[in-house]
């Protein structure tokens, strides 16, 4: 892939938690093509590790406090993005949460606060963040969410989860259907299980990921670089006429309709 794809581009990355997050991944891949990136970060401890992070990889980027749970920040955070530019090139939402028992217990037992907590942080936090982005995408631009399969087939355990990512897949179609005209594309990522902060709260993952290894078709499970250079293409000109996608990568294991039998 050709150097320089993000030159003169400004991008806002929000989800980065550590040096394993998927958001890093994406921000390695867009500095290392010329972006401008901007990155938002929870109060203590995480915004000390975003900034250290920050301080060793990309001491000249900006970061400000985003808890996209409330929209006051979310509307603070892109008046801050203002100060430094009046047009940003896109953006990656790589957000999620839902309680840790939630994750453990049966689907069933999900209390009706941690349904909607759930829902809001991971799939209605899109929405608010591309109503105020879209109005600094004077020129077009790209959103790109993450997602996995389980929110289309059943993963044990991923229960509420799996339920808030299904809301935020479709909520990326009607985004892409509404922003298109404005030339602001919009298009999920569906990674295979990582180790991130995120996976590790869902029990039977080391399974999950011995099951991929040996059944997908590549016969290997991903690293958050294989995230990150998708989504560089998804961010860059190269994806221009791409949108309301959900790009699958997983080494393949979406393509199969059962494991890998033993002979």
């Amino acid at each position: 892939m050709p150097k320089g794809l993000l030159e003169g581009k400004t991008g806002v990355i929000l989800g980065v938690a550590n040096a394993r997050s998927i958001a890093w991944a994406c921000a390695k891949a867009f500095q290392e093509h010329g972006a401008t990136l901007i990155f938002n970060y929870l109060p203590e401890p995480l915004e000390k590790r975003v900034r250290k992070l920050l301080a060793s990889d990309m001491p000249d980027a900006l970061a400000y406090q985003c808890d996209v749970s409330k929209d006051e920040e979310i509307t603070s955070f892109f008046e801050n993005v203002r100060k430094h530019t009046d047009k940003i090139d896109f953006v990656i939402h790589s957000l999620a949460y839902a309680e840790r028992d939630d994750l453990n217990n049966p689907f069933i037992q999900t209390p009706r606060k941690n349904f909607a907590l759930a829902l809001d942080i991971s799939a209605y936090s899109l929405v608010a963040i591309a109503r105020e982005a879209e109005p600094m995408m004077s020129e077009g631009g790209s959103i790109v969410t993450m997602t996995y399969l389980g929110a289309e087939r059943v993963v044990p355990n991923y229960n509420v989860m799996g339920v808030a990512k299904a809301a935020l897949e479709s909520s990326a179609r009607y985004l892409a259907h509404e922003l298109g005209p404005k030339g602001v594309r919009v298009n999920c990522i569906s990674a295979g299980p990582l180790k991130t902060l995120a996976a590790s709260a869902i029990s039977g993952m080391r399974s999950i990921n011995k099951l991929i290894e040996e059944g997908a078709p590549l016969r290997r499970n991903i690293d958050t670089s294989d995230v990150g250079k998708t989504a560089l293409y998804l961010v860059s000109d190269l994806a221009s006429g791409v949108t309301g996608q959900t790009i699958y990568v997983d080494a393949g294991y979406s393509a199969m309709g059962v494991p890998v039998l033993p002979e």
